[in-house]
Protein backbone atom coordinates (compact mmCIF):
# COMPACT_ATOMS: atom_id res chain seq x y z
CA UNK A 1 0.00 0.00 0.00
CA UNK A 2 1.05 3.46 -0.71
CA UNK A 3 0.83 6.22 1.27
CA UNK A 4 1.61 10.13 1.23
CA UNK A 5 3.39 11.11 4.17
CA UNK A 6 3.69 14.98 5.21
CA UNK A 7 7.92 15.32 7.01
CA UNK A 8 8.88 17.73 8.69
CA UNK A 9 12.56 18.09 8.56
CA UNK A 10 12.61 16.45 5.06
CA UNK A 11 16.13 19.10 4.38
CA UNK A 12 17.75 17.86 7.22
CA UNK A 13 20.34 15.24 8.16
CA UNK A 14 17.48 12.26 9.64
CA UNK A 15 14.35 13.51 7.84
CA UNK A 16 16.79 13.07 4.63
CA UNK A 17 17.65 9.34 5.23
CA UNK A 18 13.65 9.06 6.04
CA UNK A 19 13.08 10.80 2.82
CA UNK A 20 14.69 8.38 1.04
CA UNK A 21 13.71 5.31 2.74
CA UNK A 22 10.15 6.05 2.09
CA UNK A 23 10.57 6.92 -1.65
CA UNK A 24 12.62 3.64 -2.19
CA UNK A 25 9.79 2.12 -0.54
CA UNK A 26 7.40 3.58 -3.42
CA UNK A 27 5.62 6.19 -1.38
CA UNK A 28 5.11 9.53 -1.66
CA UNK A 29 6.77 12.24 0.37
CA UNK A 30 5.32 16.25 1.04
CA UNK A 31 8.31 18.07 2.74
CA UNK A 32 8.27 20.69 5.18
CA UNK A 33 10.25 23.92 3.31
CA UNK A 34 10.74 27.18 5.00
CA UNK A 35 12.30 28.63 1.81
CA UNK A 36 12.37 28.53 -2.08
CA UNK A 37 15.44 26.63 -1.74
CA UNK A 38 14.78 24.38 0.74
CA UNK A 39 11.51 23.98 -1.66
CA UNK A 40 14.04 23.03 -5.54
CA UNK A 41 16.28 20.61 -3.52
CA UNK A 42 13.13 18.65 -2.29
CA UNK A 43 11.66 19.09 -5.62
CA UNK A 44 14.88 17.82 -6.95
CA UNK A 45 14.74 15.05 -4.73
CA UNK A 46 10.88 13.97 -6.15
CA UNK A 47 9.52 15.16 -2.74
CA UNK A 48 6.71 18.11 -2.57
CA UNK A 49 7.57 21.10 -1.11
CA UNK A 50 4.46 22.50 1.90
CA UNK A 51 5.95 26.05 2.36
CA UNK A 52 6.02 26.64 5.82
CA UNK A 53 7.50 25.93 8.96
CA UNK A 54 7.01 25.31 12.65
CA UNK A 55 7.16 28.75 13.58
CA UNK A 56 3.79 28.75 12.53
CA UNK A 57 1.18 25.97 12.90
CA UNK A 58 -1.27 26.83 10.64
CA UNK A 59 0.89 26.24 7.94
CA UNK A 60 1.18 22.15 9.28
CA UNK A 61 -2.44 21.51 9.86
CA UNK A 62 -3.62 21.33 5.79
CA UNK A 63 -0.35 18.95 5.28
CA UNK A 64 -0.75 17.00 8.14
CA UNK A 65 -4.50 16.50 7.47
CA UNK A 66 -4.03 15.64 3.72
CA UNK A 67 -1.54 13.12 4.50
CA UNK A 68 -1.83 9.31 4.94
CA UNK A 69 0.34 9.77 7.80
CA UNK A 70 3.16 12.28 9.44
CA UNK A 71 6.65 11.85 10.50
CA UNK A 72 7.86 14.64 13.15
CA UNK A 73 11.52 14.68 12.39
CA UNK A 74 12.43 18.19 12.79
CA UNK A 75 12.32 20.80 16.07
CA UNK A 76 12.83 23.68 16.82
CA UNK A 77 14.33 23.52 20.18
CA UNK A 78 11.93 25.12 21.94
CA UNK A 79 8.99 23.40 24.28
CA UNK A 80 6.48 25.55 23.31
CA UNK A 81 7.28 26.22 19.62
CA UNK A 82 7.73 22.54 19.46
CA UNK A 83 4.48 21.48 21.23
CA UNK A 84 1.80 24.22 19.17
CA UNK A 85 3.27 22.74 15.92
CA UNK A 86 2.86 19.26 16.73
CA UNK A 87 -0.63 19.80 18.09
CA UNK A 88 -1.83 21.32 15.08
CA UNK A 89 -0.58 18.57 13.50
CA UNK A 90 -2.61 15.71 16.12
CA UNK A 91 -5.41 18.01 15.93
CA UNK A 92 -5.34 17.63 12.39
CA UNK A 93 -5.06 13.60 12.73
CA UNK A 94 -7.75 12.98 14.98
CA UNK A 95 -10.28 10.87 15.14
CA UNK A 96 -8.91 9.09 11.40
CA UNK A 97 -6.61 6.49 12.89
CA UNK A 98 -3.79 7.73 10.89
CA UNK A 99 0.33 7.44 12.37
CA UNK A 100 2.57 10.44 13.91
CA UNK A 101 5.20 9.38 14.61
CA UNK A 102 7.58 11.85 16.73
CA UNK A 103 10.77 12.20 16.78
CA UNK A 104 12.36 11.96 20.58
CA UNK A 105 16.00 11.25 21.55
CA UNK A 106 17.56 8.93 23.81
CA UNK A 107 19.44 11.78 26.19
CA UNK A 108 15.81 12.17 27.89
CA UNK A 109 16.44 8.91 30.09
CA UNK A 110 19.80 10.79 31.70
CA UNK A 111 22.84 8.71 32.87
CA UNK A 112 22.00 4.81 33.10
CA UNK A 113 24.72 4.18 35.59
CA UNK A 114 26.13 1.53 33.81
CA UNK A 115 22.84 -0.27 33.32
CA UNK A 116 20.59 -1.20 30.15
CA UNK A 117 18.02 1.08 29.76
CA UNK A 118 14.92 -0.08 28.34
CA UNK A 119 11.20 1.90 27.28
CA UNK A 120 10.48 1.43 31.36
CA UNK A 121 13.82 3.12 32.04
CA UNK A 122 12.42 6.15 34.66
CA UNK A 123 13.44 9.69 32.64
CA UNK A 124 15.92 11.79 33.95
CA UNK A 125 16.31 14.13 31.05
CA UNK A 126 19.75 15.98 30.42
CA UNK A 127 18.87 19.45 30.85
CA UNK A 128 19.53 20.52 26.98
CA UNK A 129 16.26 17.94 26.65
CA UNK A 130 14.38 18.96 29.85
CA UNK A 131 11.25 19.69 27.93
CA UNK A 132 10.83 16.46 25.39
CA UNK A 133 9.10 14.61 27.75
CA UNK A 134 6.25 16.53 28.29
CA UNK A 135 5.93 16.14 24.86
CA UNK A 136 6.23 12.47 24.65
CA UNK A 137 3.60 12.16 26.68
CA UNK A 138 1.34 14.73 24.72
CA UNK A 139 2.16 13.00 21.65
CA UNK A 140 1.36 9.50 23.39
CA UNK A 141 -1.99 10.80 24.50
CA UNK A 142 -3.03 11.37 21.21
CA UNK A 143 -4.19 7.54 21.27
CA UNK A 144 -6.96 8.21 23.00
CA UNK A 145 -8.37 10.35 20.25
CA UNK A 146 -8.17 8.65 17.41
CA UNK A 147 -4.32 8.86 16.32
CA UNK A 148 -2.15 6.28 16.16
CA UNK A 149 1.07 8.33 17.85
CA UNK A 150 4.92 6.45 18.19
CA UNK A 151 7.70 8.09 20.06
CA UNK A 152 10.91 6.76 19.03
CA UNK A 153 14.01 8.06 20.82
CA UNK A 154 17.26 7.16 18.64
CA UNK A 155 20.39 6.86 19.77
CA UNK A 156 23.55 9.12 18.33
CA UNK A 157 22.83 9.23 14.62
CA UNK A 158 25.88 8.21 12.74
CA UNK A 159 26.42 7.55 9.17
CA UNK A 160 26.49 9.36 5.82
CA UNK A 161 29.53 11.53 7.08
CA UNK A 162 27.15 13.39 9.23
CA UNK A 163 25.81 13.62 12.46
CA UNK A 164 28.31 14.76 15.98
CA UNK A 165 30.66 12.16 14.55
CA UNK A 166 31.01 14.59 11.86
CA UNK A 167 32.29 17.35 14.10
CA UNK A 168 34.99 14.77 15.53
CA UNK A 169 36.36 14.45 11.35
CA UNK A 170 36.22 17.80 11.06
CA UNK A 171 38.41 18.59 13.96
CA UNK A 172 40.76 16.15 13.17
CA UNK A 173 41.02 17.70 9.64
CA UNK A 174 41.88 20.99 10.60
CA UNK A 175 43.72 21.28 13.17
CA UNK A 176 44.95 17.55 13.99
CA UNK A 177 42.78 17.09 17.29
CA UNK A 178 39.66 15.12 18.29
CA UNK A 179 38.68 16.89 21.71
CA UNK A 180 35.86 15.24 23.61
CA UNK A 181 34.43 16.09 26.57
CA UNK A 182 35.07 14.62 29.83
CA UNK A 183 37.37 11.71 30.47
CA UNK A 184 36.00 9.48 27.35
CA UNK A 185 34.91 6.65 29.49
CA UNK A 186 30.98 7.10 29.07
CA UNK A 187 29.46 5.22 26.16
CA UNK A 188 27.07 6.54 23.45
CA UNK A 189 24.29 4.46 22.56
CA UNK A 190 24.66 4.64 18.59
CA UNK A 191 22.32 4.02 15.18
CA UNK A 192 23.18 4.59 11.66
CA UNK A 193 20.66 7.25 10.03
CA UNK A 194 20.20 4.69 7.00
CA UNK A 195 19.46 1.63 10.15
CA UNK A 196 17.43 4.59 12.08
CA UNK A 197 15.21 5.62 8.48
CA UNK A 198 14.14 1.69 8.21
CA UNK A 199 12.76 1.85 11.78
CA UNK A 200 10.77 4.63 10.91
CA UNK A 201 8.77 3.54 8.26
CA UNK A 202 8.31 -0.21 10.06
CA UNK A 203 6.55 2.02 12.39
CA UNK A 204 4.74 4.31 10.16
CA UNK A 205 2.78 0.83 8.73
CA UNK A 206 3.01 -1.49 12.02
CA UNK A 207 3.94 0.15 15.78
CA UNK A 208 0.81 -0.09 17.70
CA UNK A 209 -0.97 3.23 18.95
CA UNK A 210 0.94 4.68 21.78
CA UNK A 211 4.64 2.63 21.27
CA UNK A 212 7.36 4.07 22.83
CA UNK A 213 10.47 2.21 21.29
CA UNK A 214 14.29 3.08 21.57
CA UNK A 215 16.73 3.23 18.51
CA UNK A 216 19.98 1.95 19.20
CA UNK A 217 22.81 -0.43 17.06
CA UNK A 218 23.57 -2.58 20.94
CA UNK A 219 27.32 -1.47 20.30
CA UNK A 220 28.58 -0.26 23.85
CA UNK A 221 31.79 1.94 22.15
CA UNK A 222 33.56 4.73 24.62
CA UNK A 223 33.59 8.26 23.38
CA UNK A 224 37.16 7.99 23.40
CA UNK A 225 36.92 4.85 21.18
CA UNK A 226 35.00 6.64 18.65
CA UNK A 227 37.19 10.11 19.36
CA UNK A 228 40.62 7.94 18.34
CA UNK A 229 39.26 6.44 15.24
CA UNK A 230 38.38 9.70 13.81
CA UNK A 231 42.02 10.15 13.22
CA UNK A 232 44.23 12.81 14.73
CA UNK A 233 44.99 12.94 18.60
CA UNK A 234 42.19 12.36 20.73
CA UNK A 235 42.09 14.55 23.87
CA UNK A 236 39.72 15.24 26.84
CA UNK A 237 38.09 18.46 27.33
CA UNK A 238 37.50 18.97 30.94
CA UNK A 239 33.56 19.54 31.52
CA UNK A 240 33.66 22.95 33.07
CA UNK A 241 35.92 24.25 30.20
CA UNK A 242 33.30 22.57 27.55
CA UNK A 243 30.47 24.09 29.33
CA UNK A 244 31.61 27.88 29.29
CA UNK A 245 31.81 26.82 25.29
CA UNK A 246 28.82 24.20 24.72
CA UNK A 247 26.27 25.09 27.58
CA UNK A 248 24.22 22.33 28.23
CA UNK A 249 25.42 20.42 25.25
CA UNK A 250 28.31 19.68 26.89
CA UNK A 251 26.24 17.95 30.03
CA UNK A 252 24.66 15.76 27.10
CA UNK A 253 27.71 14.90 25.30
CA UNK A 254 29.55 13.20 28.56
CA UNK A 255 26.08 10.66 29.97
CA UNK A 256 26.94 7.38 29.75
CA UNK A 257 24.60 5.44 28.59
CA UNK A 258 23.72 1.64 27.68
CA UNK A 259 20.40 1.42 25.84
CA UNK A 260 18.27 -1.24 24.49
CA UNK A 261 16.33 -2.12 21.48
CA UNK A 262 14.54 -4.86 21.85
CA UNK A 263 11.20 -3.78 21.73
CA UNK A 264 11.67 -2.36 18.23
CA UNK A 265 13.43 -5.67 17.53
CA UNK A 266 11.12 -7.46 18.60
CA UNK A 267 7.52 -5.39 17.74
CA UNK A 268 8.34 -4.36 14.61
CA UNK A 269 11.41 -6.94 13.35
CA UNK A 270 13.50 -4.06 12.77
CA UNK A 271 17.46 -5.08 11.97
CA UNK A 272 20.78 -3.63 11.77
CA UNK A 273 22.64 -3.79 8.77
CA UNK A 274 25.19 -0.57 8.79
CA UNK A 275 28.41 -1.05 9.47
CA UNK A 276 29.92 0.03 12.91
CA UNK A 277 30.94 3.44 13.57
CA UNK A 278 34.58 2.75 14.09
CA UNK A 279 34.08 0.81 10.47
CA UNK A 280 32.29 3.69 9.08
CA UNK A 281 34.75 6.55 10.82
CA UNK A 282 38.07 4.93 9.36
CA UNK A 283 36.93 3.24 5.98
CA UNK A 284 33.24 4.37 5.19
CA UNK A 285 31.25 7.92 4.81
CA UNK A 286 33.65 9.78 7.39
CA UNK A 287 36.59 8.80 5.12
CA UNK A 288 35.71 9.80 2.19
Amino acid sequence: MQLNVFLTGATGYIGGAIADALLRAGHSVAGLARSDQAARRLTAQGITPVRGDLNTPASLAQAAGDSDGVIHAGTTNDGRMDEAAIQAMLDALRDRGKPFVYTSGIWVLGDTGGKIADETWPIHPSPLVAWRPKVEQMVLAAARTGVRPVVIRPGIVYGRGGGIPADFVKSARESGVVRYVGAGQNHWPLVHVEDLAQLYVRALFDAPAGALLHATDGSSYRVHEIAQACGGRAESWPLEEAQKTLGPYADALVLDQLVSSEKARGTLGWTVRADSILEDLRHGSYAL
